[in-house]
């Protein structure tokens, strides 16, 4: 990875244990495409429910070369580790779709001309 990692917790107390998951999971995409320019990870818990449990929402914003922004978000849950674990799953497949794209794996269909 080109930048240094952006882990941010709001709301939440700091937690050596959820940045050391985060890390792992980063390295996880940085062996998968190893041309990840930067990673922002985002983890917060906005909502002060009193009689249901906290939901803790996870956000990825990943930039990769040739102008990519791979943005993953909504990705909510009461346990903070299955939240994060939802959120990198689905950022693998947008990464592994993007590679795809750029491979030219992925099938182009040209469009028909329309008109008189």
């Amino acid at each position: 990875m080109q930048i240094p990692i952006e882990i941010t917790l709001r709301d939440i107390p700091h937690s050596d244990a959820v940045e050391a998951r985060i890390r792992e999971k980063i390295a996880k995409l940085d062996h998968f495409h190893e041309r990840i320019m930067s990673c922002r990870v985002t983890v917060e818990s906005p909502q002060q429910r009193k009689h249901q449990g906290k939901l803790y929402s996870v956000h990825i914003d990943l930039k990769v070369p040739g102008g990519g922004e791979l943005v993953v978000s909504r990705v909510q849950d009461e346990d903070i580790y299955v939240a994060i674990r939802d959120a990198f799953n689905a950022a693998m497949r947008q990464l592994e779709d993007y590679v795809r794209r750029q491979r030219g794996d992925v099938k182009t269909h040209d469009v028909p001309t329309s008109g008189t």
